[in-house]
């Protein structure tokens, strides 16, 4: 399970006027701008990018999918 509640974010993409294949396009970033979870005008300061990085690991497919 992923923890994340996509009927739920798909349901405010949608409310707010995206088209489901441009929800599907969104990076972390924007998806967060959508929903008011921003410092608008800031920097990108090293702190936010590090939790950002950990709100949204990268993992290679051995990572998510765990040995064979």
């Amino acid at each position: 399970m992923s923890g994340f509640n996509w009927p739920g974010l798909m349901r405010v993409a949608i409310s707010a006027g995206i088209r489901p294949s441009d929800f599907w396009a969104l990076t972390p970033a924007e998806f967060e701008f959508l929903l008011g979870k921003t410092s608008a005008g800031q920097p990108l300061t090293r702190r936010r990018l590090d939790e950002l990085a950990s709100a949204y690991p990268d993992t290679s497919k051995e990572e998510a999918n765990g040995p064979d």
